[in-house]
């Protein structure tokens, strides 16, 4: 029950694991997909990124690499308190981190709002802890932005997408926006980077609205 209950809900950041100063695991250098970098803490000159949780990060990350314009994708774990969490630790409910991809993008060829619009249309928003059968803190939405300008354009298209739900009928939209630099993005285990391209008939939680963001609206 304790369990059960922690997963559901954030907790005290005293209560977190402790996790470690460094991460344990190696990465391999090139994205298998697109052949570019996987560790990309600083972006290249002329690059943006963007981060995003919306649910099971295999089946996210996937979404997003599809895209013209995303030159590398990452799985990680943001949001949270514990340092360097491993997988296991997140799944526990025990350092409030979402599971998250990280987009590294070129603005000329795709825009940080069009990355946005995928993000609500490809998930429920209005689900909490949870997306679909998968329940814990772990699979809340979430967009962490690395600019003002990032800032503005994901809140004017979360009132624009609320919106557009309660015209509907549908939940109020449940997503934490924060500054990327106060959600800490930790690298996820290289069996979870670009899993789904390793392991092509792998897990994909795509619950979503079914609701398309609306063609006229800003953005």
């Amino acid at each position: 029950m304790f369990f059960t209950r922690k997963q559901t809900a954030l907790i005290p950041a005293e209560q977190a694991l402790d996790g470690r100063t460094a991460r344990p695991w190696h990465l391999h250098d090139e994205h298998v997909v697109l052949g570019t970098p996987v560790v990309t803490d600083t972006a290249p000159e002329g690059l943006e990124v963007a981060v995003f949780g919306l649910g099971c990060f295999w089946g996210a990350e996937e979404i997003f690499w599809q895209m013209p314009g995303v030159w590398s994708t990452s799985v990680g774990y943001a949001g949270g308190t514990t340092p360097n969490p491993s997988y296991e630790e997140v799944c526990s409910g025990m350092t409030n981190h979402t599971e998250a991809v990280r987009v590294v993008f070129d603005p000329a060829q795709v825009a940080y709002a069009d990355l946005v619009k995928k993000f609500f249309e490809v998930h429920d928003p209005t689900q909490g802890m949870r997306q679909g059968n998968d329940v814990g803190t772990q699979y809340r939405s979430a967009i962490y932005f690395t600019s003002p300008e990032q800032e503005a354009t994901a809140r004017e298209l979360t009132s624009v997408y609320g919106a557009e739900l309660a015209r509907r009928g549908l939940g109020d939209i449940t997503t934490e926006i924060r500054p990327a630099d106060e959600a800490t993005y930790y690298y996820a285990e290289d069996a979870h980077q670009q899993y789904l391209a390793k392991n092509p008939y792998g897990y994909r939680c795509h619950a979503n609205t079914g609701v398309a963001f609306p063609a006229d609206q800003a953005g």
